[in-house]
């Protein structure tokens, strides 16, 4: 079997995994006898609700790993490609694979003498006193529908008589602020002192995962932990974090912390809006209108919520309007629109491209397609959210399978010694904590703060050389078309359209490698006649090792079991690349 796999990482000692859910694939030979040991015969679930599941669940759920196979959940140290766990028979288990991906099968176990207290121990128990994980929980009902990952980002298919709307969605689930109460010590503890709507006639179980969620919540509105204190200016911020629940279905966070209105020195408060929605700038609209009502009256905040609770939420590219009364101002009608390409309404690529220059978010992305460990330090954080929500999207049409915390609080910062691939956000007083571990090895460091002599602060030292040099001179001349007065709209579709074209010629003829019959039976990729029709050495060499990640792994399973025929953005884009070369090639003859 040809591979080119990159050199052997020496693994973090006293750590191993003790299980994977794995599920049978169908049979099938490779065209050339060739397969991935990781894909061989079997293959990890496919089912994926959505790959940033929050690794905080992921640790709650290993901690009740105990319970039957088909209910473990998720690990935050998920097994690296092609490794077994320690005495694991291979490729025996029967249960179906997790929701969000191979990495959900995985549970952690301690190599170490009996009573260690590593720091894994520690933050595993940590949580699973926090979140917990009811049995009535756990059985309660059917899961939410995995919205497919290949989607069209195009506006979504809505009912015709409902074409305006996103069918079935609201704007949020419910709208908390989080203020900073003074303990007996002296300390400052987030506690949730408002709640829109408050949710009445729940069992005891989902009382007890609802204090567990907003408990949550309190630590990434807050993620400094408890030394505050009253302040008489504080400049306004806006961030967002992802919350992923036992069913994996995904709940985003959107906060915005200020200093509350009144007079003499006085501790911050949190808006935290709580949505299946990710909208980041039309959630930031309506934090404007409540910090509005807010200084008028915590009172005027509800009606406005309620108006917007019962209004749907806007199909890509149109607006709803809520009406809003004000005294003194009368009746305000509020215009929310969503941006029409729905896939980028996440993301801003502002503040990447402030942070780093073109050539250095190149690495960053040569990284991340290598599913290394990756750390983005900033005192700011809006700006961690920001970075790492838009270093995630431009891997479209693949996703980020690992573990994902876009800000780490302070009582979680042990997450960063996890010894798989991540995307971690962590705030600049907590730089020491990240590079001393002892492993540093696999890990990209990269400061996002403002003058600074030395962006990456760790790097392996091959970042400029992962992917091939005329398709990195392609990217950087397209970036360089943006220009400094765009809008956000203009330059998220400059950026877009600057690097999807790169998977498109590296990867973009998988399609006619998947090997289908007249049975209906899913298809077989044909990997090595895949990366060999590769005429371009240096692309070839980037494939073989791509097509070992989870990230490709992933969306070639779910191309394996959907139909021939697929029309989604990505898919164009290939037939538009794949027209113009024949076109070239038919006038060279």
């Amino acid at each position: 079997m040809e591979t080119d796999k990159p050199a052997s990482m020496p693994r973090r000692r006293g750590w191993s995994l003790s299980s994977l859910r794995i599920r049978n694939r169908p049979a099938g030979e490779d065209d050339e006898g060739s397969r991935l040991s990781l894909r061989r015969a079997k293959k990890f679930s496919s089912v994926r609700s959505d790959p940033r599941k929050s690794e905080l669940e992921k640790l709650q759920e290993a901690e009740s790993s105990t319970g039957r196979a088909e209910d473990r959940g998720a690990s935050l140290f998920p097994l690296r490609r092609g490794e077994r766990a320690k005495g694991e028979a291979p490729a025996e288990a029967n249960g179906n694979g997790g929701p969000l991906g191979p990495d959900q099968g995985a549970v952690m176990s301690s190599e170490e003498e009996e009573g260690d207290e590593g720091p894994f121990k520690r933050f595993s128990s940590f949580w699973s006193s926090l979140r917990g994980l009811p049995r009535l929980a756990r059985d309660r009902g059917a899961r939410e529908k995995a919205p497919p990952s290949l989607a069209d980002p195009a506006p979504v298919n809505t009912p015709p008589r409902e074409q305006r709307y996103a069918s079935g969605q609201f704007f949020f689930e419910y709208l908390v602020v989080v203020s900073l109460k003074k303990a007996k010590d002296g300390s400052y503890e987030p506690q949730i002192t408002y709640q829109f709507p408050k949710r009445d006639g729940m069992v005891k179980f989902q009382k007890e995962e609802e204090e567990k969620t907003l408990k949550a919540i309190t630590l990434f509105c807050f993620p400094e932990g408890i030394n505050w204190a009253p302040l008489t200016e504080y400049r306004s911020e806006t961030f967002s974090f992802v919350l992923t629940e036992i069913d994996a279905s995904r709940r985003n966070g959107y906060c915005r912390r200020l200093l509350p209105h009144g007079n003499g020195a006085r501790p911050p408060e949190a808006y935290c809006i709580i949505s299946k929605l990710a909208c980041f700038g039309l959630f930031s609209k309506i934090f404007d209108e409540v910090e509005k009502r807010r200084q008028i009256s915590m009172a005027m905040i509800y009606p406005f919520m309620q108006s917007l609770r019962e209004a749907p939420f806007p199909a890509p590219g149109h607006t709803v309007k809520i009406k809003s009364f004000i005294p003194e101002s009368g009746t305000e009608i509020i215009s929310l629109t969503r941006p029409l390409d729905s896939w980028l309404e996440h993301v801003d690529f502002r503040t990447l491209f402030r942070c780093l220059r073109d050539e250095e978010v190149l690495q960053v992305f040569a990284a991340t397609v290598m599913e290394r460990r990756i750390v983005f330090i900033a005192e700011e954080l809006g700006t961690l959210s920001e970075v790492i929500n838009a270093v995630a999207a431009l891997l479209y049409p693949f996703t980020w399978q690992h573990t994902f915390i876009p800000i780490v609080p302070e009582i979680l910062i042990d997450v960063v010694m996890a010894p798989t691939p991540y995307l971690l956000g962590v705030q600049k007083r907590l730089l020491q904590c990240v590079i001393d571990q002892p492993d540093t090895s696999d890990l990209l460091v990269v400061d996002l703060s403002e003058g600074v002599k030395n962006t990456f602060i760790i790097a392996i030292g091959d970042e400029k050389s992962i992917l091939p040099t005329k398709l990195q001179e392609e990217i950087l001349l397209a970036l360089s078309a943006r220009k400094d007065n765009s809008t956000l709209e203009e330059l998220n579709r400059v950026v877009s359209e600057a690097f999807l074209p790169f998977f498109v010629k590296t990867v973009g003829h998988y399609a006619s490698y998947v090997k289908r019959d007249s049975s209906g039976e899913p298809g077989v990729f044909q990997q090595r006649s895949f990366y060999k029709a590769i005429e371009s050495k240096t692309t070839r060499h980037f494939v073989k090792k791509f097509i070992q990640t989870q990230m490709f792994d992933l969306f070639i399973q779910e191309v394996e079991q959907q139909p021939e025929t697929q029309e989604g953005y990505f898919q164009r884009k290939i037939a538009e690349y794949q027209e113009k070369r024949r076109r070239e090639k038919s006038k060279k003859h």
